[in-house]
């Protein structure tokens, strides 16, 4: 099913297909609508949108203009039935297939006579009026079964019958046709780990043709090794960085099955396994503009999973948690158990999203029982549904409950816990990093300011960490980090005032300088504004669990009201009907659901300690 705003997305983009094939392939009129700015804009548009139907809407538009004006562009994944697949094989189909290019046949000029028989009758054939010399012709003839029997048409290629994927399987296993082909070591010690993604020497040698075969060794046997080097001495701490920039930079060039779920744990493992280490180097690699959109990815994913991992969170959202009873789950409703899991997984987009979308709707409970507790009818039900009688119980000691220190207590010796590292090593390195990160674009951007449109540098490019989808992502990774690590001692006068500066500051202000080109929007992107409330939220609501908002609203109380301004001005637009850029459909709701919940706890948050702030502005 598709929104109100998809629909039209849709039509306008099959209308422009069909005209487009209208011309002949490489016509001037295709090639001006191929190289234009305004369709390369909106191409652009389409393909950084957060809805899977739109970005696949553009790529299958890009795909079939650049055909028609002779130029070669296949992004590739168009199996399956999600994500307006089926529609977009349809359309393309439609433009390959139309009604105008039909040519119909011409009638055969010679008339076959065509002999009727029917079965158990007699019948007499007439002879032809010319007959050939040495013809012979059979004056009557009853009826003969084999009359009716057509024969079939003979192959005509003299090729022999492909095998069956089953028989390859077969030859594959063959262990006679493997004689003198070395086989990869399984790795025992990082540094062999490190050397199969990442060879430390220059020269190319014979065994890089297995290439394939070291990163499929590596991807198998590497979360394993990690996870057992944890407690090893200091042989990971010593491999870490090197581990960190082989799996982060990997490109699947080998088509390896399962490729990115591996790695992606394989990097939470890094950071996890040995956090004061691999978090300051994935954090510095990510501000790098090396990297792709989705390693950007699998690195804020390896440090939010790793955290949580830390602080002792379920990594996975609620929404992915197995059914409890196997009863639910129909036989002629499931695909087989490996398609299953296949289908059912995530991408790294959603992922963090998912669990983002968890944490806020925890907020946003809590903040509905503290309105509840102000109610004294509610109050008093509440009391009488609850409340237990209390019982005697014998008072047992601690040495004869057993309570022996586990290896994941905090008060565990060589165990870190995320609230250690939290602030230290994770959340204000990344902070800090992005400010650097944003004065240097910001210094680029206004050096090219005075050249060519062609020629200006734009920090929000496509795969660059000021891009929408990017920077989204990076929020939703702080407010991750920021949820995990509110028992840390630095929460209150250090990550909750930073990380609510850099939110109010990345949803309210311009961060890049805004695209030029004619026809482009200036508006703020829903996602990256949808994050940023998010994030506000998580963090007063951390406020109001620790110590009810007293060092937020006596020590940061122009923030907490700028805060509030910010939020009460977005809910307003978005009240009245004004449509943010990237907004429609679930993204909308999210965006109006974040707003209302920083109105009400801010409001929360103030009528405590009104009478004691100061508005020092």
């Amino acid at each position: 099913m598709f929104h109100e705003i998809e629909v039209k997305l849709l039509d306008i983009s099959t209308l422009l297909l069909l005209v487009v094939t209208h011309f002949p392939p490489s016509s001037e009129q295709v090639t001006s609508v191929a190289l234009s700015p305004s369709f390369i804009s909106a191409v652009g548009t389409y393909i950084s949108h957060l809805d899977s139907s739109i970005r696949r809407c553009g790529m299958l538009v890009a795909e079939v203009v650049a055909s028609r004006a002779g130029k070669n562009l296949a992004f590739g994944d168009w199996e399956g039935d999600e994500d307006g697949k089926t529609w977009a094989r349809n359309l393309r189909q439609l433009c390959s297939q139309r009604d105008v290019d039909f040519e119909p046949l011409e009638p055969a000029r010679d008339v076959i006579a065509e002999e009727i028989i029917t079965t158990g009758v007699r019948q007499e054939l007439v002879p032809a009026p010319t007959a050939q010399v040495g013809s012979v012709t059979r004056g009557s003839a009853e009826y003969d079964s084999d009359d009716s029997l057509t024969g079939y048409a003979s192959p005509t290629s003299s090729r022999s019958a492909s095998p069956t994927p089953s028989e390859l399987e077969e030859i594959e296993k063959d262990p006679t046709l493997h004689v003198g082909v070395k086989k990869v070591p399984r790795p025992v010690y990082l540094a062999q780990l490190g050397e199969l993604v990442r060879s430390n020497s220059g020269l190319r040698t014979s065994e890089d043709d297995q290439q394939a075969d070291k990163i499929e060794m590596a991807l198998n046997v590497g979360e394993e090794l990690i996870r057992r080097k944890r407690d090893y001495g200091t042989e990971l701490a010593e491999n870490v960085v090197n581990l960190v920039y082989g799996f982060v930079s990997l490109n699947n060039n080998f088509d390896l099955d399962d490729f990115d779920n591996k790695r992606q744990r394989i990097v939470v493992a890094l950071v996890a396994c040995c956090p004061r280490v691999a978090a300051q180097c994935v954090i510095e690699e990510f501000f790098k503009n090396q990297y792709s959109t989705e390693q950007r990815f699998v690195m804020l994913n390896a440090l939010a999973l790793g955290a949580r991992e830390l602080a002792s969170l379920p990594v996975y959202s609620l929404a992915l948690q197995p059914l409890p009873t196997a009863r639910t789950a129909f036989p002629s409703k499931t695909l087989p158990p490996a398609l299953h899991k296949r289908y059912l997984a995530t991408d790294s987009q959603q992922h963090l999203r998912l669990l983002l979308d968890d944490i806020t709707q925890a907020a946003i409970d809590r903040g509905h029982e503290a309105t509840a507790d102000k109610v004294p009818e509610i109050v008093r039900e509440r009391q009488l549904r609850i409340r237990k009688p209390a019982k005697v119980a014998e008072a047992v000691s601690g040495a004869s409950r057993g309570l022996v220190p586990s290896q994941h207590h905090p008060g565990s010796p060589g165990v870190t816990t995320f609230t250690e590292v939290a602030a230290e090593f994770f959340i204000m390195p990344f902070i800090n990093r992005f400010w650097a990160f944003l004065r240097d674009e910001q210094t680029r951007e206004e050096r090219t300011a005075q050249r060519d449109i062609l020629y200006q540098y734009r920090g929000a490019g496509t795969g660059l960490v000021l891009n929408p989808v990017v920077l989204a992502h990076f929020v939703n990774t702080l407010s991750i980090l920021a949820h995990a690590s509110q028992n840390a001692l630095q929460w209150l006068a250090l990550i909750a005032p930073d990380a609510l500066e850099l939110a109010v500051t990345i949803g309210s202000r311009q961060i890049t300088k805004p695209d030029s080109s004619p026809g482009s929007e200036k508006g703020k992107e829903a996602s990256v504004l949808t994050s940023a409330l998010d994030l506000s939220l998580i963090i007063l609501d951390g406020c109001l669990e620790l110590d009810g908002g007293r060092s937020l609203g006596l020590e940061h109380t122009a923030l907490l009201v700028g805060v509030g301004e910010w939020a009460g001005q977005v809910f307003g637009l978005l009240d009245k009907g004004v449509r943010v850029e990237g907004g429609g459909g679930i993204h909308e709701v999210k965006l109006r659901r974040a707003a209302a919940g920083v109105i009400l706890k801010v409001d929360e948050l103030t009528s405590k300690w009104r009478r004691s702030m100061v508005d020092v502005r």
